[in-house]
């Protein structure tokens, strides 16, 4: 690490980084700067190790060598302490070196040293990262948690990500083009955050959900090859993988199809990943959305373990079991997965049950293959002939762990999908270090919302349909999507877009909005592509998810340098926090809610 930075201009705190005192220095004077990492008192002579950014390196203070006023201030100095110091480099001793640090077979002879800061005892040691020490509070004092080794190289690995990208799409022709952050709100599922307009008062901006909108602009103006490290806000729940306002690496390429959108971006992940020790291997695997669905419950399925799902509605169609054949009679589907021949607890099974219906299921049936016969609650309400033909579609041998979900097609895949995950890591199927990178492709371009009783965009509303669009039978209609998913994360997404404006009308019709809606909203665009818009697609990466997963984090709050907690609040800024009256009238905005109303000029 210490090698890629680079030599300093000597001045009065230091003349070299830390990290780079290393053997071809010795016998040579050094000054050198960062914060006290420890001390230790060895009776006459006291040993600090001083941290910089590069690393750390000893320093000896010995009575014979530091002069007394620098000696003194070694006595006094503590942990998190600024110093400078000057010395000379010497050679450990062979039986004091220390083969984990990169300086280990140097130390510093201080002959003059200067405390630049002094701190008192922070919250939690920052030379450790236990687990005992609450995110609560590493974010309140978030400045200490970026001190930690961890911490710093999550974000020293995120700018080598972005550097990456940068130089593999400048290579490749693209422009790197920022797009506005005050825009207009016009929503892609997740809500918009707004921002008020003191000159026009009643009217507000929107922090952009993503750039896609003014990417496809850029196309229409003929740049042909757009990026953006961009940064993008939705007012959203957290979650592991998701932050209110969050980084992605947006990219657009006019006429291009997927093929070419694919293989672009293989390369290109192959270039990022290995910044991070990850080998991709190319070309990546392609799985139909319909297959994803099908075999892992998922369309972001983790395929480093196998658990494969099964559908056996046919076994069961003609059962005795009424929670099987009712079900099936009212369209539902039976699932099932073999977990593989384990020893699992009646509690554990239980436990299952319990994940499946917190899922959303009705119910889950287990069973454990015992002979020609099952040990399962449900076991005296099946025939012989169907346990027989679920062992037989299942693969299931002596001892095996047999879970089946009877409910909505959909349904009973997700919560069958999202057990298989959750038992990947419980029964340790995941090999160490492992990493499978797939494309989900083929996507629906429509989905039912069987709450609003309408046609909702499966991705957003602006991607290109597979062939003639029907709007008469929109529910067949595939989609030219593309996602790409590492580990069971979605890591990105895109699509081509609509280029034909009547296309694009039809779309906006199908989902419910209408032909005043539509040039309200987003009538700009629509007089864009009625002058001259060429085929063009995109995808769009979640950086944080990325870098995430290349440091084999849990959550990207790990790899944000100032992030939120999982409730949406910074605890570091304390924001969102009320603002100032003022500032509430000259916006003319009303407070109601949470508290006592307030209102600004009388106005609501």
């Amino acid at each position: 690490m210490a090698g890629e930075f680079p030599a300093l201009r000597a001045n009065e705190y230091r003349d070299a980084w830390c990290g780079q005192v290393l053997p071809d220095r010795v016998d040579s004077g050094v000054r050198v700067a960062g914060w006290v990492h420890r001390r230790r008192d060895h009776g006459g002579l006291i040993f600090i190790d001083l941290r910089d950014r590069t690393g750390l390196i000893q320093l000896v203070f010995d009575p014979d060598d530091t002069s007394g006023p620098a000696f003194e201030l070694g006595h006094k100095l503590r942990a998190e302490d600024v110093l400078s110091a000057t010395g000379q480099v010497v050679r450990r001793s062979d039986e004091t070196v220390n083969p984990k640090m990169a300086t280990g077979e140097v130390e510093i002879r201080v002959k003059d040293a200067e405390l630049l800061a002094d701190s008192e005892t922070p919250p939690f040691e920052i030379e450790s990262f236990s687990g005992e020490v609450s995110e609560e509070m590493r974010l309140r004092y978030r400045y200490l948690d970026l001190r930690r080794d961890r911490m710093r190289e999550a974000i020293e690995l995120r700018h080598r990500v972005t550097r990456a990208m940068r130089e593999f799409l400048s290579g490749e022709g693209f422009l790197e083009i920022e797009t506005p952050v005050l825009t207009r709100s016009t929503p892609e599922g997740a809500r918009d955050f707004l921002v008020p307009s003191r000159l026009r008062r009643g009217s507000f901006f929107a922090l952009p959900q993503s750039p896609q909108l003014f990417k496809q602009l850029l196309m229409v103006g003929g740049f042909e090859r757009y990026f953006q490290i961009a940064r993008c806000f939705r007012d959203e729940d957290s979650r592991a993988d998701r932050q209110l306002d969050f980084t992605q690496l947006d990219i657009e390429m006019s006429f291009v199809n997927v093929d070419d959108i694919i293989d672009m971006n293989e390369r290109m992940l192959a270039a990022v990943l290995a910044e991070g020790g990850v080998q991709v291997e190319l070309p990546m695997r392609r799985i139909p959305y319909d297959e994803a669905i099908t075999r892992y419950g998922t369309d972001k399925p983790d395929l480093r373990f196998g658990l494969e799902l099964v559908e056996v509605t046919d076994v069961f169609r003609e059962s005795e079991f009424k929670a099987f054949r009712g079900a099936i009679e009212g369209g539902a589907m039976v699932r099932a997965l073999n977990a593989g021949t384990r020893e699992m607890s009646r509690s554990d099974l239980d436990g299952l049950v319990s994940d499946a219906q917190e899922l959303g299921a009705k119910g889950l049936v287990w069973a454990v293959v015992e002979g020609d016969g099952w040990r399962s609650p449900v076991a005296k309400f099946l025939s012989e002939a169907e346990i027989s033909a679920a062992n037989e579609a299942l693969g299931a041998s002596e001892g095996a762990v047999l879970l089946l979900v009877a409910d909505e097609p959909l349904l009973s895949a997700e919560v069958l999908g999202e057990l298989r995950r959750r038992l990947g890591g419980r029964l340790g199927l995941i090999e160490e270090g492992a990493n499978e990178l797939l494309w989900v492709v083929d996507w629906p371009l429509l989905e039912w919302a069987h709450d609003e009783e309408r046609w909702d965009p499966h991705n957003h509303p602006f991607t290109s349909p597979a062939g003639e669009f029907d709007p008469d039978d929109p529910g067949a209609a595939r989609a030219k999507a593309y996602d790409v998913v590492w580990n069971g994360w979605e890591i990105g997404g895109g699509s081509i877009r609509i280029s034909d404006p009547d296309v694009q009308r039809k779309v906006f019709a199908t989902i419910g909005i209408d032909e005043a809606q539509a040039e309200e909203r987003f009538g700009f665009l629509l007089d864009a592509l009625r002058f001259g818009a060429p085929p063009h697609g995109g995808i769009a990466y979640g950086l944080d998810r990325i870098v995430a997963l290349l440091t084999r984090a849990e959550s990207i709050r790990d790899v944000i340098a100032f992030p939120k907690s999982a409730s949406g609040v910074d605890p570091l800024t304390a924001a969102p926090a009320p603002v100032d009256e003022r500032q509430l009238r000259e916006l003319g905005i009303a407070v109601r809610g949470g508290g006592p109303r307030r209102e600004a000029d009388g106005e609501s």
